[in-house]
């Protein structure tokens, strides 16, 4: 099945809080679109979108999946994706290849803390959204607080396109505030048949005063409809939707409908808003890379005839071969071609070509310009990594990465759990860029290292069903950082005896402390002869492996400025392999003369709790050194905004089921980092008691 031009297509993604209802939209969306004969339902775990075995089983979303579909003369190509944080890369890789997005909120519980954070990706990657309030169905649903928690707590400019027929279980459909007409969904077509009627007679004042509102909004983006609305003139309903697309694709406005996913209502409007207001390939701002050879920057115009350009945002492992997901910004890709990986400077060959429906392939013989595809056999590509034109390379810029904070000690059961748990290990780590491995160097002992224990859970999890390889594991462990106190500057001296004389490299350090969150930035010196580029690239990779390597505890070094001031060269020219042993030796020891202190990660979390047992459940924080930041009346419930140290909340959930007599829930987030104290200080050695 091919689309169309590429002004019909729309790359978009399905994004919430967990639980607010996005793989039940996507159901939705493929079973009204003729992609599925059946719904596959969330709860019963037979949803097409989840369909790993972990996700079924758990009722979560665990990995982004791609699909296809047509819908009228629009063809969609969806990413649905997880609301867990633990599985944040799989937004951040989707919302780096996406042109539009669908954002979800449930009606009864609004705003909720993954929301803002899937939001503030979609946000950073400037990827216009529509909105969805879904559960309009069940009890407590109030529209009108979600809207106000979209425009307070996410600072978004709405434009309401919907009213609700009935509340709560009484929803029976929507009133559509641009054609004037009532929506239902009908029942016994599992919502296929959708009935137009008249808004009911009760209705006509409130719609009168959202349309007035509506058309309010939409003038500040068409001087024309301005003009009419100014002079009190009925503007017609096809001159609205084109103001409010102009705004959508500028990010500065943000439609909203109302639905009840599980209940088939307000689906096929959701689909059509998606081709009115969501943006093409070629209504995106262009993508810029730039050359790996000469660093000059180059600006891609989405063109089948142009240079091949694409970018892989997503590997899976599959019987120990990669399926890497492309999306393709220029050019047209066809089976048999070979490309290069402009990111790491090694060949890779297209054998073969497939649209994926979740985990169903579908071959095709083409891919052009604005396309998403999957394809099979780059051993060397990673998330990240441009592919690209031999003859014309270009590299675009990759994704950002969340910090790892929670890590697990594994030991293999038995030799032959042993022999295959590296290969099985190394495979994980294709998929996942936030799923680190490595060797404790005290121990010997394997460390994985994640987002979060679900996170690892899942990991263990698929080792064994997957791979086969059974595991023991230790504690979750937290996964610190380390900073320095103080400003260094060392000079550092490697001398080893060559072929006929001894040979001498030296290189002099300042490292500086930065504020938290700054990361590790290198500066290097000019490449002036004798020193070269290659050597002074090698340099600069020995010193960031020295800074993921620490200097007291193992822990990485962050926060830090570190500058290569001089690279002498008064007793001959340095070889590569005696700098890299000056620059790791020089940084260990500068840092230990800098004071190092320890940093813990610190989580935002959101915890909702019956208001009766709210006193034991901020009592239990207080020990925990959690601050709270703010409560919220929310019902029976009361909602508690707290920072809390990551190492205190390991086993939380138990300890707070116990407390709330099994109705409480939270989540959580990584923060920020901030200085450990004392007694954590101490037990790593950093100070004295």
């Amino acid at each position: 099945m091919a689309h169309g031009s590429l002004d019909s297509i729309r790359n978009i993604g399905i994004i919430s809080h967990i639980d607010a209802g996005k793989t039940t939209v996507s159901e939705r969306i493929l079973f009204y679109s003729g992609e599925t004969h059946k719904m596959g339902e969330v709860h019963d775990g037979l949803a097409v979108m989840d369909w790993m075995p972990q996700e079924q089983e758990r009722g979560i979303t665990i990995t982004a999946t791609a699909t296809s579909c047509r819908w009228g003369e629009f063809w969609i190509n969806l990413i649905d994706t997880p609301g867990h944080i633990d599985f944040t890369i799989e937004v951040e890789r989707s919302m780096r290849v996406l042109d539009g997005a669908v954002a979800i909120f449930s009606a009864v519980e609004g705003v909720q803390p993954q929301s803002e954070s899937v939001w503030n990706q979609a946000e950073r990657y400037g990827v216009p959204r529509i909105c969805l309030i879904n559960k309009m169905d069940r009890v407590g649903a109030d529209y009108r607080r979600t809207l106000q928690q979209l425009e307070t707590r996410l600072k978004a400019r709405t434009v309401l396109l919907q009213l609700p027929i009935g509340e709560e279980s009484g929803f029976t459909g929507v009133i559509d505030l641009l054609s004037e007409e009532a929506l239902y969904f009908d029942e016994s077509s599992l919502g296929c048949t959708v009935l137009r009627g008249k808004i009911p007679s009760g209705a006509m004042p409130e719609v009168e005063e959202a349309r007035q509102k509506l058309t309010e909004t939409a003038a500040d983006f068409d001087e024309g409809v301005m003009a009419d609305f100014l002079d009190g003139n009925r503007v017609e309903a096809l001159r609205l939707k084109v103001a409010l697309r102009r705004g959508t694709l500028a990010g500065s406005l943000f439609p909203v409908l109302l639905g009840a996913a599980l209940r088939n209502k307000g689906i096929q409007p959701l689909l059509d808003a998606v081709g009115l207001y969501l943006p093409s390939p070629l209504d995106v701002p262009p993508l810029v890379g730039h050359n790996p050879d000469t660093g000059e920057r180059e600006t891609l115009t989405c063109d089948p005839a142009a240079p091949l350009r694409a970018l892989a945002f997503k590997v899976m492992a599959e019987g120990g071969r990669r399926l890497t997901y492309l999306r393709i910004y220029s050019g047209t890709l066809r089976p048999g071609m070979q490309l290069l990986n402009s990111t790491r400077r090694i060949p890779e060959r297209i054998k073969h070509l497939f649209r994926m429906h979740a985990h169903r392939r579908e071959e095709i013989m083409e891919a052009v310009a604005g396309d998403i595809v999957a394809v099979p056999g780059c051993q060397g590509t990673l998330t990240g990594d441009s592919l690209c034109d031999p003859t014309r390379p270009l590299v675009l810029e990759g994704l950002a990465v969340p910090e790892p904070v929670v890590s697990l000690a594994v030991e293999a059961s038995g030799a032959e759990n042993r022999e295959h748990l590296p290969h099985a290990l190394e495979q994980l780590q294709w998929e996942d860029p936030t799923f680190l491995v490595h060797e404790d160097r005290e121990t010997g002992q394997t460390i994985l290292t994640g987002m979060g224990e679900l996170h690892l859970d899942i990991v263990i999890d698929r080792l064994a069903r997957e791979f086969g390889v059974q595991v023991k594991t230790g504690r979750p462990r937290v996964v610190y950082r380390e900073a320095l106190r103080q400003q260094v500057l060392r000079r550092e001296t490697f001398q080893r005896t060559g072929e006929r004389r001894l040979e001498t490299s030296e290189i002099v350090l300042r490292l500086t402390p930065l504020p938290r969150g700054s990361g590790v930035r290198i500066f290097m010196p000019p490449a002036e002869p004798p020193i070269t580029p290659d050597l002074l690239a090698a340099v600069e990779e020995s010193l960031q492996q020295a800074c993921l390597s620490g200097c007291r505890t193992g822990y990485p070094l962050t926060d830090l400025e570190l500058q290569v001031l001089e690279i002498p060269v008064e007793l001959g020219v340095p070889s590569e392999q005696g700098l890299r042993a000056a620059s790791l030796r020089g940084l260990a020891l500068a840092a230990r003369e800098g004071h190092p202190l320890l940093l813990e990660p610190i989580m935002s979390l959101e915890l909702e709790v019956p208001t009766e047992s709210l006193g034991k459940v901020l009592g239990s924080l207080q020990q925990k050194r959690g601050r709270v930041e703010g409560l919220d009346k929310r019902g029976n419930s009361e909602l508690v905004k707290a920072t809390v140290p990551l190492g205190e909340m390991f086993g939380y959930m138990t300890e707070l089921r116990s407390a709330t007599r099994g109705h409480g829930s939270y989540t959580m987030e990584f923060l920020r980092f901030e200085e450990a104290p004392v007694e954590i200080q101490v037990s790593f050695g950093l100070t004295k008691a």
